[in-house]
């Protein structure tokens, strides 16, 4: 009775062959190479130099620059007057938010080591983008008629 339960019993070709020839026909090809592809998805990830300016102090600019834009964007049309410096400083700080959020979408989506060139190219691209969007804010606010008046406009409209 004991050798019915016995594996060995069940298939007489696996006590004839060694256990890799076994192991080797459940798998699609007996390389390991074929399971996971070599490349950088297994590299570790670099740890960077420690550096006040770059983790905690740069955590608090962006914070502090995006619970300022909640007032700045309130306050012209809670006190009903319009202000061309408020207005400059609510350009500068919109313009500062936008720059910081969209590197930090080239950083994460953009790999220094994969991408190099890409990288760079969207690096520069963004650097262009901020100043053309800081000349233009520029000339809305000095040759028209100012951000927020042109927002209290299309709201009435």
């Amino acid at each position: 009775m004991a050798s019915i339960l016995r594996p060995a019993l069940w298939r007489p070709s696996a006590v004839a062959r060694p256990f890799a020839m076994r192991a080797a026909a459940l798998h699609g090809s007996s390389r390991r190479s074929a399971i996971l592809p070599p490349g950088p998805l297994n590299d570790p990830a670099p740890i960077p130099p420690p550096s006040a300016a770059h983790g905690s102090y740069h955590w608090t600019f962006e914070r502090l620059i995006a619970a300022g834009l909640v007032p700045l964007s309130l306050a012209p049309f809670a006190s009903g007057s319009l202000n061309p410096t408020m207005d400059a400083i609510l350009c500068s700080a919109v313009l500062i938010h936008s720059h910081i959020g969209f590197q930090a979408v080239v950083i994460d989506y953009i790999p220094k080591k994969t991408y190099p060139g890409l990288r760079k190219l969207f690096w520069w691209g963004l650097n262009a983008a901020t100043v053309t969007v800081g000349i233009g804010l520029y000339e809305f606010e000095t040759n028209d008629v100012g951000v927020t008046e042109a927002i209290k406009r299309v709201w009435k409209a």
